[in-house]
């Protein structure tokens, strides 16, 4: 029950900020297809702002891929994200659980080089807009994170991630992949 609470509070926190949804993805009734649209193989351009949250202007780029497995028939899937770029490597999992009581996701993303799973992000898709809002450290704050998911066209996504240590009265953008579908691939 306390996840739930916080959880209502971390969305009311994306709702006051001003974040606006909008339209991309088919309505699903409960939810538990949302992530359907991104089964497959994509081309990655990814984005990652230098030092959060620190004022850093610095952003290093990188290219690669992301492969989207469905596990329990859409109800969780897998992605393998493998890109490189002037600053280095970046192999990351991200496994998303559907919780059919909430109706609601985690996503929940490790990267190969910490060898661990950071704090999920709960959220949804509403209007083609998937929001997603959690807690986290940065060099040793409580700080939130939202992660955000827009479907493009059919063939396009982004994936846009920030940070807020004022309790989300404002963000900083650090992470931005934009996808792009691999035709035929298998």
């Amino acid at each position: 029950m306390r996840t739930r609470g916080l959880l209502s509070c971390l969305l009311l926190l994306g709702a006051a900020a001003g974040v606006q949804p909008v339209s991309g993805l088919p309505a699903t009734p409960d939810g538990q297809h949302a992530f359907d649209f991104e089964i497959g193989t994509w081309k990655t351009h990814l984005r990652r702002l230098k030092g959060p949250l620190t004022g850093s202007t610095t952003w290093v780029e990188y290219e690669g891929t992301s492969v989207v497995t469905k596990v329990w028939n859409g109800r969780a899937n897998l992605v393998e994200l493998d890109v490189r770029g002037p600053a280095g490597h970046i192999e990351g999992l991200s496994l998303r659980l559907y919780n059919p009581e909430a109706r609601q996701w985690s996503l929940n993303f490790a990267n190969s080089a910490a060898g661990t799973l950071t704090p999920p992000v709960f959220g949804e898709f509403r209007n083609g807009r998937g929001e997603f809002y959690g807690s986290d450290t940065l060099a040793g704050r409580a700080i939130l994170v939202r992660f955000v998911i827009t479907v493009l066209d059919a063939s396009t996504a982004r994936f846009e991630q920030a940070f807020s240590n004022d309790g989300g009265k404002s963000w900083e953008v650090n992470w931005i992949a934009t996808d792009t579908r691999v035709p035929n691939a298998a």
